[in-house]
């Protein structure tokens, strides 16, 4: 199953940081948080992504062709040119880029990626959010419910649309404002998406969660993965210390993944 990533917004909430670069870029612990997102996935055994790139999308394509030499030790003969790699980084990762254009809207990104997506089930992000939630358990009930989407729903105070949810949280009936300290439930990404979602997106306007989301909404079509443990999204340079330093205590609750380098 292929992972889908919205990678493609101008992160104008962290501008002290998305000048340079793209916000799915920022690093946390020295690394990309896009990378972080992508382990997360692949603790689960998910390794073939689909990145939507956009803004600087040159930053993040040159992330991943150069992420072999960045990330491991080796020897060059500068006279001969003889090359040897002495410890290299083998991630089991296939990564397609896809440049979506600087303006496009979250669903029209989503739609010029169905082609390379294809008439499959495929799971579906944001490039900006970590957790340790269950990817698998989502899967799980996504399946059993016959859902176009299941997103991961989660508590966050602030600034975030809310959710109204069935009283088993299997299910989404309503997106509603929020208003600020409210504590609502908020849509936190990690979803997981039938092919039929494509013919709800009419162009490269279209915003995921105000159109295809919406409509699949009023059809029935949408569920929810109640997640009560770690999410933290990164949109304030606030946000990005929060990460920084559950990473820098060596206990961050995202990391899933086994300890060994990398």
């Amino acid at each position: 199953m292929k992972v889908v990533i919205f990678a493609g917004g101008y992160g104008s909430r962290l501008s002290e940081e998305t000048t340079l670069r793209p916000k799915p870029m920022v690093e946390i612990g020295g690394r990309p948080i896009i990378w972080h997102i992508m382990k997360i996935y692949s603790h689960y055994g998910f390794n073939d992504f689909v990145v939507l790139a956009g803004y600087k999308a040159d930053y993040i394509k040159d992330y991943f062709i150069n992420y072999a030499m960045i990330n491991s030790d080796f020897t060059v003969d500068l006279a001969t040119g003889e090359f040897k790699w002495l410890r290299r980084a083998l991630e089991p990762w296939k990564i397609t880029v896809l440049d979506t254009g600087l303006n496009t809207m979250t669903g029209g990104r989503l739609r010029r990626a169905r082609d390379v997506i294809g008439d499959r089930r495929f799971l579906l992000t944001y490039g900006d959010g970590v957790s340790d939630t269950d990817i698998a358990a989502t899967i799980e009930l996504h399946e059993r419910d016959g859902n176009w989407i299941t997103l991961t729903a989660v508590s966050q105070p602030g600034r975030y649309g809310a959710l109204g949810l069935s009283d088993d949280g299997t299910r989404v009936h309503a997106f509603r404002e929020k208003r600020i300290g409210d504590g609502g439930l908020i849509n936190g990404g990690f979803f997981v998406c039938e092919p039929e979602v494509f013919d709800l997106i009419e162009g490269d306007d279209t915003v995921w969660e105000e159109g295809p989301m919406e409509k699949a909404l009023h059809m029935g079509k949408v569920g929810s993965h109640w997640h009560q443990g770690f999410w933290q999204s990164m949109d304030s340079l606030r946000d990005k210390m929060v990460l920084e330093k559950a990473w820098e205590s060596g206990d961050a609750p995202w990391k899933l993944w086994d300890p060994t380098p990398g």
